[in-house]
């Protein structure tokens, strides 16, 4: 993919689909939906989204993803969705006869759908990383506070004794 002025280019693919029969603004609500997020958890989003246009961008996504995994190499769980939009396609105008013979326009609109989506860092192994290093920082007032535990009993078993 072409960068732009000095900025460092991005391995990625993209993909589009012309011409899909769904009104540009009907779409544009789908693409604002996983626009930025990693393209697996896209994947899901548009499965599981309930507008009708969520199937066409769907399968624009997953064809993004084949096109980086086959023509470029890239590891699909690494992607994420850089750019998805929509533009407006052409209006095919049709005629509804009315009463008294009028015609009213019906535009049946069209849009072009582009997704791009680039390789990163896959992000979980900075999560579990990080998972880690909690555990660590809990476990020292732990170790701390187990004397304190182990002391007790034996004072409360002294004073029994003591005690017979």
């Amino acid at each position: 993919m072409p960068g732009k002025g000095d900025a460092p280019v991005l391995p990625g693919a993209r993909a589009v689909a012309r011409h899909v029969r769904i009104s540009p603004m009907k779409a544009r609500r789908v693409v604002n939906l996983v626009r930025g997020l990693p393209a697996k958890e896209a994947l899901t989003v548009l499965q599981f989204a309930p507008q009708a246009a969520s199937e066409q961008v769907y399968k624009v996504l997953a064809s993004a993803i084949a096109n980086a995994e086959n023509n470029e190499r890239l590891d699909p769980d690494a992607l994420l969705v850089s750019e998805a939009f929509v533009d407006e396609g052409p209006t095919m105008k049709r005629f509804q006869p009315r009463a008294q013979g009028r015609a009213y326009r019906i535009r049946k609109r069209t849009c072009h759908i582009t997704v791009a989506v680039e390789a990163v860092a896959p992000a979980a192994p900075r999560k579990a990383a990080a998972k880690k290093a909690a555990p660590a920082t809990e476990a020292a007032p732990a170790t701390e506070a187990a004397p304190a535990t182990e002391a007790a009993p034996a004072e409360a078993q002294s004073k029994t004794e003591g005690a017979e």
